[in-house]
């Protein structure tokens, strides 16, 4: 939020203070005090307005707060690469650490597939070859 918006706030809550005031006095003048005061409707909807109004001021200060903490971070990483030159310069260029061979995930050996039995373009489809009778096997 802008600046102008945080002073426009401020002013409202000084103007919402006078007329509470203002209202105070005008009831302390009717003979109106205590638990009386807190029921009047009109002071009522001016303690609101101020009520919401410090909710804005807060609302702003923590957007302000959110702000600094986000250009702190952005000067943090803006420096770090300058920082990352500096170290890969005292460990040599372009150098990473390797894994070792036992880090990581290890991958499954791959199961074999069995050959199946030759297919035949022509005219069979899905039948087996006619095997030769046993009598022949016999002799």
């Amino acid at each position: 939020m802008s600046l102008k918006w945080k002073q426009k706030q401020i002013l409202q809550k000084q103007y919402w203070e006078q007329q509470l005031k203002a209202r105070l006095a005008v009831l302390a003048g009717k003979g109106i005090e205590g638990a009386r005061v807190d029921k009047d409707p009109i002071a009522k909807k001016i303690k609101a307005s101020i009520h919401a109004t410090d909710n804005r001021l807060r609302q702003i200060a923590a957007n302000e707060k959110r702000t600094e903490e986000m250009a702190r971070i952005k000067a943090e990483r803006a420096a770090a690469p300058a920082q990352e030159k500096e170290k890969e310069k005292e460990h040599g260029k372009g150098e990473k650490p390797k894994k070792a061979a036992g880090e990581g995930k290890e991958k499954k050996p791959k199961a074999e597939k069995k050959p199946g039995p030759p297919k035949d373009k022509a005219g069979d489809k899905g039948q087996k070859p006619a095997a030769p009778p046993e009598e022949d096997k016999a002799k």
